[in-house]
């Protein structure tokens, strides 16, 4: 229980007591003016009562307002909700985008990749030639000048 609920309980048993120990003097009749008549009432039940609607006021009061508080806090909540989603939705559409960046980009590599990796094998075959002819003169000249320098 906690320390405010306790002292609450203990200050409604406290007033509980005293209207009790006190009976006889608060049911004790009085007159009372009501401006247009008078009117024989115990003086300590009435303001009870009176009391006791003044309570009854503030206790719907609290209710009131902690309602509203309530339906408040779930508007939030939902608009919470929703915009949580939005975001999510959001970064999933990024991710997306990235990924096809990413893919298209990849076969922009690839491409480039092959083209490259073809121009290099045809300079490499090109080169392979050039020396296979360049070793067939050389040998040519060797085999028909016996060393002869040119």
């Amino acid at each position: 229980m906690r320390i405010r609920t306790l002292l609450i309980l203990i200050v409604l048993l406290l007033v509980a007591g005293l209207l009790a120990l006190n009976w006889p003097a608060i049911t004790m009749p009085a007159k009372f003016n009501l401006l247009l008549t008078t009117i024989d009432a115990p003086v300590g039940l009435v303001m009870l009562a009176a009391l006791a609607l003044i309570v009854v006021s503030f206790g719907a009061y609290i209710v009131y307002s902690q309602g509203g508080n309530l339906l408040a806090a779930r508007r939030h909540a939902g608009e919470l909700r929703t915009q949580r989603a939005l975001a999510e939705q959001a970064e999933t559409s990024r991710l997306s985008e990235l990924r096809e960046l990413i893919r298209s980009e990849f076969a922009h590599l690839d491409e480039r990749l092959t083209h490259a990796e073809s121009g290099l094998r045809t300079e490499i075959r090109d080169a392979g030639n050039a020396l296979a002819a360049t070793i067939g003169e050389l040998d040519d000249r060797l085999r028909r000048g016996g060393g002869a320098r040119p």
